[in-house]
């Protein structure tokens, strides 16, 4: 039997209504003030609950955007999100003794004597918090995070791949429980799920009006569960008053509410049938995990590198290079598709370390990307070699002594001369950021490489910089690369008869 008076909504959640950040940011300031008034149980869920939906959309966002402000504006309603949690975990306690105490039971009248006690010192406590919180810093937090907020679609791949790290985090703490059965493995479960929930609820807004009533069901069984935990250790801290009978008496209530949640919940989460296969069939497959953590790296990259159009054009570059390099049958990683997908988002992300500052910014490129947690799909190896070839688009070539690239195998490290070749020579032909040079084909010809450029002039400068930059490539391919502009327009020749002119 659910609880009528749980911390949870029973508002039946259909369509997610008013997702938008901003509008959550908002409802804080509305309900703090209603709360600075009047302490209600109810004003103290609504505010909670506002606070709540603004850190766990920012736990998502901070997933592809590192700006510090999301931190700052979690730190800001910090103290004032845990006071209101511990006044409402009391609130929710007396409710339930009132539910389940049998008439005239002296042990539940001393347990909420000793609750009501606690409720009066909470509300001091919250009181002073609220009183503390900062609404003009809030109010200028929720301006500049609503915007980047904004940047990141709702229902797109990088909310479907969050969701589904938040799926598997949450699915293998159910594992976790249902191994060790502990009271502590359960809450660690709730969290999970609560997690998965909220991702969903904030970000998936047609996968949550499919799945939010099961999503909410399963959420309230085991957030029954954990109010019949804290319910018991209160009771135990109050045991010295309580004979045994009285003792007894209230551990088989309690044990009896909290096992039948947790057999409804088995019934919907166990088996073929169960809800966890319901959920991971909405969410991408193995064959798309690649190209949604693609998506979420370079939506990452989109927000930390201030010149991020610049990194898709050399992006689009580079694999132009590398396909041209696959089809003329050259040897190196160019075989193997997985290089093609590191290369891209090396390319995408290289000069994320701009942001602090323009000196020596590959480095800081390379130690930005490595300290990422690998998408779903990817391994750390993964992030470590597109780390390495971002770090390789400029300045030193790759030595044998330098951090990460010295740990890697010789094959890997063949790898990442190759694709570092490339990218060096791609940003090469963008050097200027105006996305002049459109698009690179590739012959290979028994004495050179040759790289037909399309929109590149034969100025002084470039010429210059890109005779500079091809010398990783022609190192990693061992021949020499010769750079031309391609013909076009009415005069464009075949790319056959202008190599034989070449010749």
């Amino acid at each position: 039997m659910a609880n009528p008076n749980s911390r949870r909504s029973t508002a039946a959640p259909s369509a997610p209504r008013k997702l938008g950040f901003g509008h959550w940011m908002r409802r804080v300031l509305s309900e703090h003030s209603k709360a600075l008034r009047d302490l209600h149980p109810d004003t103290v869920h609504d505010l909670r609950v506002a606070l709540r939906r603004c850190r766990s959309m920012a736990d998502g966002l901070m997933e592809v955007d590192s700006d510090q402000a999301w931190r700052a504006m979690k730190k800001d309603g910090r103290k004032l999100f845990r006071r209101l949690g511990e006044l409402r975990d009391t609130h929710v306690m007396i409710e339930w003794v009132k539910k389940l105490e049998p008439p005239g039971d002296t042990a539940a009248k001393n347990l909420l004597a000793a609750l009501h006690q606690r409720e009066w010192r909470l509300k001091q406590q919250t009181a002073d918090a609220l009183a503390r919180f900062d609404r003009v810093q809030w109010k200028a937090a929720e301006k500049y995070l609503a915007d980047r907020a904004s940047r990141v679609p709702l229902d797109g791949p990088v909310f479907r791949h969050i969701a589904l790290q938040r799926w598997q985090e949450a699915y293998d703490l159910h594992r976790s429980a249902l191994r060790n059965r502990s009271r502590a493995s359960w809450h660690r479960l709730r969290i999970g799920v609560k997690r998965f929930r909220y991702t969903v609820e904030n970000f998936l807004p047609s996968a949550h009006a499919a799945w939010g009533v099961d999503l909410k069901h399963i959420q309230d069984l085991l957030g029954e569960v954990h109010d019949l935990d804290m319910l018991w250790a209160a009771f135990a801290r109050t045991g010295k008053v309580f004979n045994p009978s009285e003792r007894a008496r209230w551990h088989e209530i309690i044990g009896k509410e909290r096992q039948d949640r947790l057999a409804a919940y088995r019934e919907k989460m166990s088996g073929p049938g169960s809800l966890w296969h319901v959920w991971r069939s909405g969410l991408p497959q193995e064959d798309a995990l690649d190209s949604s953590g693609l998506e979420k790296l370079s939506m990452w990259a989109a927000f930390v590198d201030p010149e991020f159009t610049h990194a898709e054009h050399v992006a689009r570059l580079a694999l132009n290079l590398f396909d041209g390099l696959s089809a003329a049958g050259l040897p190196g990683p160019y075989r193997e598709p997985r290089n093609r997908l590191l290369l891209h988002a090396a390319a995408l992300m290289h000069n994320v370390g701009h942001a602090a500052g323009h000196k020596g910014h590959h480095k800081e490129s390379y130690r930005l990307i490595r300290r990422m947690t690998p998408p779903i799909g990817w391994t750390p190896e993964d992030l470590e070699i597109g780390a390495l070839v971002a770090r390789y688009h400029r300045g030193a070539w790759p030595r044998a002594q330098h951090p990460g690239y010295a740990t890697l195998p010789p094959v890997r490290r063949e790898t990442v001369l190759h694709l570092g070749g490339i990218l060096r020579l791609a940003a090469a032909f963008d050097h200027a950021h105006t996305q002049a040079v459109k698009k690179l084909n590739v012959q290979n010809q028994p004495e050179a490489l040759l790289i037909w450029a399309q929109g590149y002039r034969r100025a002084a400068e470039n010429a210059r910089i890109l005779a500079a930059e091809r010398h990783l490539l022609e190192r990693a391919l061992r021949k020499p690369v010769i750079i031309r502009p391609r013909p076009s327009g009415p005069k464009r020749l075949h790319l056959e008869e202008a190599a034989a002119q070449v010749a």
